[in-house]
This record gives structure tokens, C-alpha cells and sequence, in this order.
């Protein structure tokens, strides 16, 4: 997953609109959902919401806490996908930026929230870059 990856990725036009922006930024937070405290699970649940996404994973990385939370990343070609929990308080924060015409960030998030099933969800949307 490692490897050199040319940068292809062009902003984003909105042909409604005519602006242009780089890519899109959803900051999600999840109340009382399922806890997952599992590296190898993280992972995969991870590499499912990029794949949702239509992305290309470069890195993933996994921290466990003690005595509790989790904290998995993926960098992206199209940026990030970063999940971080707090179990003690029955709450993830996500956050996803994903740049390019090609890149659905909103599948991911709707991958997450089937897999976590929070009770309470509050999602911020952000054209970033917007020119």
C-alpha cells in the first residue's frame, strides 16, 4: 500500500454553480453507538469505508489506547479518513476530506454509520478550497 503516487486529482467543479473547490470535508460525531476497541476490526472497517468512498488507501494506521479508545487514520491519494473514539464517553469523532471529481466521502460515511449505529449523529459539510 506503500508506494509513489503521482497527484492527478483536479479540483472539483460544480457545473450548477461554476464554482471550483478542492474536495469535501465531512466532520461526523457519533453518540452511543457501537464501541470498537479491535485493531484488526478498525482496519477493516476502515479499508471498507474507503473502498465505499471510491478512494485509493496509501497508509493505514492503528493506535490502541489504555486503558481504552482507538484511533485509526488512512491516508489517502484523495486525503484522509480518520476515526477516533472515546468509549468511556460513548463517542467517535470522524472525519473525512476527500479531494477530486471521483471521491463519494459521503458513501464512507454512510458505511460508518451502518457499521457503528449511533443514536445521535451531527455531520458538518465543508467545501475546502473553495475558489
Amino acid at each position: 500500500m506503500n508506494t509513489k503516487t503521482k497527484r492527478s486529482i483536479k479540483w472539483v467543479i460544480d457545473t450548477k454553480n461554476q464554482f471550483k473547490h478542492a474536495g469535501i470535508h465531512l466532520i461526523a460525531e457519533f453518540w452511543y453507538g457501537k464501541t470498537i476497541e479491535n485493531e484488526k476490526e478498525l482496519k477493516e472497517i476502515l479499508i471498507k469505508a474507503v473502498k465505499r468512498a471510491n478512494c485509493t488507501p496509501l497508509k493505514i494506521v492503528i493506535h490502541k489506547f489504555e486503558p481504552q479508545g482507538i484511533t485509526g487514520v488512512v491516508l489517502l491519494a484523495e486525503s484522509h479518513i480518520a476515526l477516533h473514539s472515546w468509549p468511556e464517553y460513548d463517542y467517535v469523532a470522524i472525519d473525512i476530506f476527500t479531494c477530486g471529481d471521483r471521491a463519494v466521502p459521503e458513501k464512507a460515511l454512510d458505511y460508518l454509520s451502518t457499521v457503528l449505529n449511533p443514536k445521535k449523529v451531527e455531520i458538518k459539510k465543508i467545501d475546502r478550497g473553495q475558489a
